[in-house]
């Protein structure tokens, strides 16, 4: 009995755990969040808005201007990223990129 007690207790502590993970993870990509960015936003700006869960896609100096890409992913949609380009520390666009799902192919 103490054995299954326990057991529960482990599955459901680890359930919390996850979800609160999951809930923390995806609160990168709200509506509410996305409506608060504007053009001309420092990184820092972006980022105290969106969270530091993030990957620098990409890195260059173009015509003299430091050119920054971070990428954020959508996890309730594996498929979705955001791009958020800045130019000299200053959001210049974001878009959205859908990665596309693979298919597998019968002969």
């Amino acid at each position: 009995m103490y054995m299954k007690k326990f057991n529960v207790i482990i599955f459901s502590t680890l359930v919390l755990m996850l979800s609160s993970c999951a809930t923390f993870s995806v609160a990168h990509m709200t509506s509410t969040d996305m409506n608060k960015l504007e053009l001309d936003m420092s990184k820092e700006q972006v980022t105290n808005i969106l969270g530091s869960v993030y990957t620098i896609a990409e890195k260059r100096i173009e015509d003299n201007n430091e050119i920054e890409v971070l990428s954020y992913r959508d996890f309730y949609q594996n498929d979705e990223f955001y791009m958020f380009v800045f130019k000299n520390d200053k959001l210049e666009k974001w878009y959205r990129v859908l990665q596309p799902k693979e298919t597998i192919k019968t002969n």
